[in-house]
């Protein structure tokens, strides 16, 4: 039997020294940032666009809908998908900058940005930041991965993403009952919302036996258990209170962040149940002062379904082990269920660009917290809104970054 990461100490005593501190009103990022921008790019297929072509486009777009110029922007921030990073794409966006980060955690990487923005203007190091994400993975070869520490020693067992997500699943699966049923009903609650969506891949409503019918990946996830690919990105703007409050549009703010990182330790910690969710999530809302039972809508990163299951359970919306019965039947669907989830679509059906897709699900938070989602799956008076994302391996070697944000 696996063991119960709530049974581990989820906090070592050096973070739990800094979550202390992240309570004090001088160091906390709570209030200190608004989100001004948000955009993403409505393609889903690129051929002819360069992956700088689509930063430059998801950055036009979210300064477009901040009401601001490039001329507005001193501090940058991008993840591995930005070609030749922060120094190469300051200068092909026409940027002149004073702050810039290019920290890279996968398809977490834009919720950190977003923590280390509001930390950078809390600091008064930049006052507008951009943060970015484009790629081609549909129509383009992806760009090298970062290799591990133990790479030449790992490289050749030929782990692929898929055999891990599905080792994840069939430990869960062995460990607490989880049913492929119930995964399934991820994906259904993904269709059910992405038919809204205009620029979603996958419009089409799909049921649990269509999830079960479908070829099988890897054992136990399914084709529909797995995220689509394609091209696109997204794009976000960070400001000051009162650059925010001077624009004239709705006004989302953050109040919590945090992030972890998870890895075996020479096999020491190796339970495929659980993330460093279980380590961000209670920094992000010890940080904002909330709890789960405030959430009214949870963008959660699904580049498989037991992905989506795993951090619902690290997170508290569930215990660990009872994802299953948490997300089944319907539950996560707005307007039927008690947690509405990625209202666009997500990654399983609407957008996954580069293989990362935190940044996608701040954007539709804030459209959540805006009131600007589709009006059938708009989430009535929803005030508090959680993102939440990883990056690298799940259950394995990974990071994971949770950000709370609230409308104003």
């Amino acid at each position: 039997m696996a063991s119960d990461p709530l049974a581990i100490p989820r906090l070592t005593g050096q973070t739990i020294r800094w979550e202390k501190r992240q309570r004090r009103s001088d160091l906390s990022i709570k209030g200190k940032a608004y989100i001004a921008g948000a955009y993403e790019h409505p393609t889903r297929k690129a051929p002819d666009k360069s992956i700088a072509q689509l930063h430059a486009e998801v950055a036009k777009g979210a300064l477009e809908d901040a009401g601001l110029t490039k001329a507005d922007v001193d501090g940058y921030f991008c993840a591995g998908d930005a070609p030749g990073g922060a120094m190469a794409m300051v200068d092909y966006l026409g940027l002149k900058v004073k702050h810039f980060d290019s920290t890279d955690t996968g398809g977490c990487s834009y919720l950190v940005h977003l923590g280390h923005a509001a930390e950078a203007i809390a600091a008064g190091k930049c006052s507008v930041a951009l943060i970015t994400l484009a790629g081609k993975p549909l129509t383009a070869a992806p760009p090298p991965r970062a290799t591990g520490a133990e790479h030449d020693f790992e490289v050749a067992y030929n782990a692929t993403t898929h055999n891990i997500y599905g080792m994840c699943a069939m430990r869960h699966m062995h460990d607490f009952g989880t049913t492929s049923e119930q995964l399934a009903w991820i994906k259904v609650a993904a269709s059910h919302h992405a038919q809204y969506n205009p620029h979603a891949m996958l419009k089409d409503v799909v049921t649990v036996e269509d999830v079960l019918n479908s070829p099988m990946i890897s054992d136990p996830l399914h084709r529909m258990d797995c995220c689509v690919v394609t091209d696109g990105g997204g794009a976000l703007v960070v400001t000051t209170p009162e650059i925010a409050k001077s624009l004239k549009r709705p006004l989302v703010r953050l109040i919590g962040q945090g992030e972890a990182i998870k890895g075996p330790r020479g096999g020491e910690a190796l339970d495929l149940t659980y993330s460093a969710g279980v380590w961000s999530g209670p920094v992000a809302f010890a940080e904002a002062g909330v709890t789960v039972k405030d959430i009214k809508y949870a963008s959660i990163y699904d580049s498989f379904t037991i992905t989506v299951l795993m951090q619902l359970e690290d997170l508290g919306f569930c215990k660990k082990g009872e994802g299953g019965k948490f997300v089944a039947d319907g539950n996560l669907i707005s307007g039927v269920g008690k947690l509405p989830f990625n209202t666009d679509g997500g990654g399983l059906c609407s957008n996954h660009p580069v293989n990362r897709g935190g940044m996608t699900k701040i954007i539709e938070a804030v459209r959540q917290l805006r009131g600007e989602a589709h009006p059938k799956v708009q989430v009535p008076n929803c005030d508090i809104a959680l993102a939440h994302g990883t990056g690298g391996l799940l259950g394995v070697r990974h990071a994971a970054s949770t950000v709370i944000m609230e409308r104003v």
